[in-house]
């Protein structure tokens, strides 16, 4: 909703409620659109750990969904569908957590769809972020909170080393990577 209001009523977007794991309302969605960009996920170490199965239900086979529908997309007999960008994690690198194994074999996946392309594409990409600086779910609006209630802000690691992008490059790494 708030997408919808900020972009407004723009007659090259439509809008769909629906869920990656669902491969009917994907295709759907899919039908007659040139790029998709496929961010779909759940991301919180801690729910990975606890909840695993529905890790893998939504970062692996909403992958697979992702896939199969643009696949899909592409046997049309007007094909339009040329490119589709799964935005990843560094967590995917070297995994050591359910959430980290899920988002790399989603990018397994998704590199070896380019092995097997349909008659008309698509080409499928992948981004790999840090942390995106103030995000929706991020650390920061967590210290935030925490230093204004006057709490430490806690390390879990004091070895571990953070990355960190502005939204702005994450943005500007999804454009690049769709043209």
């Amino acid at each position: 909703a708030q997408m919808r209001q900020e972009l407004g009523d723009d007659g090259r977007l439509r809008w769909f409620i629906g869920d990656v794991r669902d491969r009917a309302r994907l295709k759907r969605a899919m039908e007659g659109c040139n790029l998709v960009v496929h961010a779909a996920a759940l991301k919180r170490i801690e729910v990975g750990h606890y909840n695993p199965i529905e890790m893998c239900k939504t970062n692996i086979d909403g992958a697979i969904n992702v896939i199969e529908a643009a696949r899909d997309a592409g046997f049309s007999a007007t094909p339009s569908l040329r490119k589709v960008i799964m935005l990843s994690s560094d967590k995917a690198w070297q995994p050591c957590s359910p959430y980290g194994y899920s988002k790399a074999m989603a990018e397994a996946l998704f590199l070896a769809a380019n092995g097997s392309p349909g008659r008309f594409g698509p080409l499928f990409s992948i981004t790999r972020y840090g942390n995106v600086w103030n995000s929706a779910g991020s650390v920061l609006p967590r210290w935030r909170g925490l230093m204004a209630a006057g709490e430490p802000i806690p390390v879990t690691d004091p070895n571990c080393t953070r990355f960190f992008m502005l939204m702005q490059e994450a943005v500007d790494l999804v454009w690049t990577t769709l043209q």
